[in-house]
């Protein structure tokens, strides 16, 4: 063992960092916003947008602004911020004591059970989990990268932008092609489809409905995590948000790059939304591989918007009222998820109360923020009590199941 790990008592663990806290209580409340529309299952809606494609002005406000900021821009940021907590929970197991098999077997069965929690979470409540997407990338990339050397992280991170800055050029060029020729390409239903699974009215019959939506979700989005993650593993391996003061240049250059990068990336599928390009419904998926791409970003970016605030607050003292909130819900930001789903399904889809059938986007927004202060209250209240939400704790309990403690 390490001399620098011996140092430590084998139950003496890091201080937690208040950046990744801080980004994760942000980011419960963005992705509620971008969860709601898809709600929205009595409003006519494009092919192309999770919005409806109708309402007042004030709806229109709401949707614009979830288009440039939310929409694709806050799951990225979820899934750097789970890359970065697989680097934390390694390191914090080392300083323990614990030898690299046992970390390995315990990420591996913390995984595994994310995969459950997400088919679970689909199944009763919501087709768009995501738990079990980063669950099912966690056991593929933990497998084949986390013990690479940080120089060959680095080098498939530009091999896969490369690939994806590729790719969406072809779809750009393809949608060039549609728009100019006029050729007619028949078109799947889209967004629409998706949002019809909440307008199901037998509980049993959406059951299925979500289960059948969410396998290939989680098979295909689990190719949209790999960037954010890897890049993560590389700043968790030089303690970025655990230090941020150490790496000021390298988080305002991300902010100052990453978030306009992102919302610039997002007005052509702003203009398809709000149909102010010519014909844009026969040629919305051209720009879908620009929207991801430019929201892994600005995901990364909003990383350290809320690592530099972090850091102007150390340097403060104490964080504040606000700042305690942020960090409560994200030290229980599984609780949290999950409970935003336990309280907006029932209130929206068609088997419960059916707000869905008439909401509109700026009362959905109102309501996505009132459902994120709920969950808010109910963080501050364990962290007072010095708990862990359940879902943590069950996790916490099942990633340990079988390991030997040193």
């Amino acid at each position: 063992m390490p001399a620098a790990q011996q140092e430590r008592p084998p139950t003496a663990g890091p201080q937690r960092a208040l950046a990744p806290d801080l980004a994760r209580g942000g980011m419960l409340l963005l992705i509620v916003i971008a969860n709601t529309p898809w709600f929205l299952w009595g409003s006519p809606h494009g092919p192309g947008s999770s919005h409806p494609s109708d309402g007042s002005v004030l709806d229109r406000i709401v949707q614009g602004f979830t288009v440039i900021a939310v929409d694709m821009r806050v799951y990225p940021m979820f899934a750097f911020l789970f890359g970065y907590g697989m680097v934390q929970f390694s390191r914090s197991r080392e300083v323990r004591g614990f030898a690299e098999r046992p970390i390995r077997r315990m990420l591996r069965q913390r995984h595994w059970v994310m995969v459950g929690i997400g088919l679970l979470h689909a199944a009763l409540l919501w087709f768009g989990d995501v738990i079990g997407t980063y669950g099912l990338a966690g056991l593929l990339l933990v497998w084949i990268f986390f013990r690479r050397r940080t120089r060959t992280l680095k080098v498939w991170i530009a091999i896969l932008v490369g690939l994806g800055v590729v790719g969406t050029a072809f779809s750009l060029v393809g949608g060039w092609f549609v728009a100019t020729s006029g050729a007619a390409i028949p078109q799947a239903g889209g967004y629409s489809d998706a949002v019809a699974v909440n307008a199901i009215t037998s509980y049993p019959a959406s059951v299925l409905a979500r289960v059948v939506s969410w396998l290939p979700l989680t098979a295909t989005g689990v190719m949209t995590t790999v960037i954010p993650i890897l890049v993560a593993w590389v700043w968790g391996r030089s303690r970025v948000l655990d230090e941020p003061g150490q790496h000021l240049h390298r988080l305002r250059l991300t902010a100052a790059i990453g978030v306009p990068v992102g919302w610039l990336g997002a007005v052509p599928s702003l203009l398809v939304h709000f149909e102010v390009l010519p014909r844009a419904s026969d040629y919305w998926w051209a720009f879908s591989g620009l929207q991801g791409l430019t929201g892994m970003a600005c995901g990364i970016g909003y990383v350290s918007v809320f690592a530099l605030v972090a850091h102007r607050i150390g340097s403060r003292g104490e964080p504040g009222r606000v700042a305690r909130v942020l960090e409560a819900v994200g030290q229980n930001s599984m609780t949290c998820y999950l409970g935003q789903s336990l309280l907006v399904a029932p209130l929206f889809a068609a088997w419960g109360l059916g707000l869905g059938a008439w909401m509109g986007s700026a009362a959905t927004f109102l309501i996505a923020i009132l459902v994120w202060v709920v969950w808010a209250v109910v963080a501050s209240l364990l962290a007072r009590s010095g708990r862990r939400g359940p879902a943590e704790r069950f996790l916490r309990h099942l990633t340990y199941a079988g390991v030997a403690r040193p």
